[in-house]
């Protein structure tokens, strides 16, 4: 198991322990707008008696539909929250790493986004300060099975929150933990919504 898949492990553990709690908050406040919107098409049935039953029903479901809708959108609502909390968190999680189990996660990126050329891979100016010794040749280790690829660690830094970016003459590709995370949002909102909404 990668560094990379046990901190997705942890958030997930974290964010199914709130999540019920979430889920249950969004509920509770949806269910009394439900019932408040209840009370007041039982209200408006009563001040308009008089009116033909049709009349009193279509009132009376379209108040219901309403408060449905918006119940829906409210349990929606916090389920996106949720969500986007725990991508947040993931970002965190990889960005605090102690250095070891960091530039292991680093050398995982890599294996994926190297390519078949020599280039050059840009760190963020606090990465460059605690790059482990000899970390050029681990990453080139790391890389030995792509033909032709090596790498040149760039002493000019680059402005990102973890990650690095690949240099290939006038090619560069991003991968710095929010595009990585962008780039792979819409699979992980996919993956934890299945995890935490079964």
């Amino acid at each position: 198991m990668t560094g990379l898949e046990k901190i997705i492990k942890a958030i997930e553990a974290e964010a199914h322990s709130s999540a019920n709690r979430i889920l249950t908050e969004a509920k509770e406040e949806a269910d009394k707008i439900l019932s408040l919107a209840k009370e007041e098409a039982k209200q408006a049935v009563a001040n308009i008696a008089e009116k033909p039953v049709s009349e009193v029903k279509a009132i009376i479901n379209r108040a219901e539909s309403g408060a449905r809708l918006i119940k829906r959108q409210m349990i929606l609502d916090a389920k996106q929250q949720m969500i986007n909390d725990i991508i947040l968190k993931a970002k965190e999680k990889l960005t605090s790493l102690p250095d070891t189990d960091y530039f292991d996660t680093i050398l995982q990126i890599l294996k994926k986004h190297a390519h078949k050329m020599p280039g050059v891979i840009k760190f963020s100016q606090a990465d460059l300060e605690r790059l482990p010794k000899q970390f050029e040749k681990s990453i080139n280790t790391a890389i030995k099975g792509i033909e032709n690829a090596s790498l040149t660690i760039s002493q000019d830094s680059a402005q990102l929150d973890g990650g690095f970016i690949l240099v290939y003459g006038d090619i560069e590709e991003n991968c710095s933990f929010d595009a990585l995370l962008d780039e792979a949002k819409e699979e992980l909102q996919d993956k934890v919504n299945a995890f935490l909404f079964e």
